[in-house]
């Protein structure tokens, strides 16, 4: 609930800076978009979001916290639906959202989903990581973090601790293929931020998950302010 209504606080001012029409926007292309909501506008919008939920603490808050906004917003955002929809067709198992100007990603029992109390990899969890490989080698100039998650059994010490190690299992099994390592963060999150009840054991499944967030590194920003003059 929390979210939603920072959510709409967000869309609310976006209107008021000037989305007044619905007929004025309907043809905007994504860098139109970014033009119209301004600079100033968007690293507003990113503040008030990314500090409610978490800002750099979640991959929600890691994407919305990053937002450039103004016209290279929007090159930034064209260039993430491309990537977006890649990474869509690799893994159609992973639940891949656009937000702003960046890509969250949930790896969980259909994709990257970990046994109880373990940080390795599956041999099911690897193949699907593999699939992913290809997508980030295309596109070198995005920064990925990788945040970990448990199911509510064990102590929350106990927790954090398995959590992280699992955002590391991941990083570990990227950079091993290829990936390079100064483009991977990652978080231990233990089990916060739950996306099911911690009362059953499918529940508690689901939440022993890692989720992404992909975001424009500093070339990817300076490349999308000079495309946007």
């Amino acid at each position: 609930m929390k979210a939603t209504k920072i959510y709409l606080m967000a869309f609310a001012f976006i209107f008021s800076i000037g989305f007044t029409s619905c007929e004025a926007t309907k043809n905007m292309n994504n860098t139109q978009k970014g033009a119209g909501i301004g600079a100033a506008g968007g690293a507003i919008i990113g503040g008030i979001i990314g500090n409610n939920v978490g800002k750099g603490n979640t991959a929600l808050g890691a994407i919305i916290g990053g937002v450039v906004g103004g016209a290279a917003g929007g090159v930034i955002g064209n260039q993430m639906d491309k990537q977006a929809r890649d990474i869509d067709e690799a893994l159609p198992g992973a639940d891949v959202e656009r937000v702003g100007e960046g890509i969250k990603i949930t790896l969980g029992e259909n994709s990257v989903n970990f046994d109880l109390n373990k940080s390795s990899l599956t041999s099911t969890a690897k193949g699907n990581l593999d699939k992913l490989v290809p997508v980030f080698n295309e596109y070198p100039d995005t920064d990925i973090e990788i945040f970990g998650y448990t199911d509510s059994s064990g102590s929350d010490e106990y927790n954090l601790k398995l959590s992280e190690q699992r955002a590391a299992s991941v990083k570990t099994y990227l950079v091993g293929k290829g990936i390079s390592g100064a483009r991977i963060n990652t978080v231990g999150r233990g089990e916060a931020d739950p996306i099911a009840s911690n009362d059953t054991k499918e529940g508690m499944s689901k939440n022993r998950r890692v989720e992404f967030a992909i975001t424009a590194n500093e070339k990817m920003v300076e490349d999308a302010k000079q495309q946007a003059q």
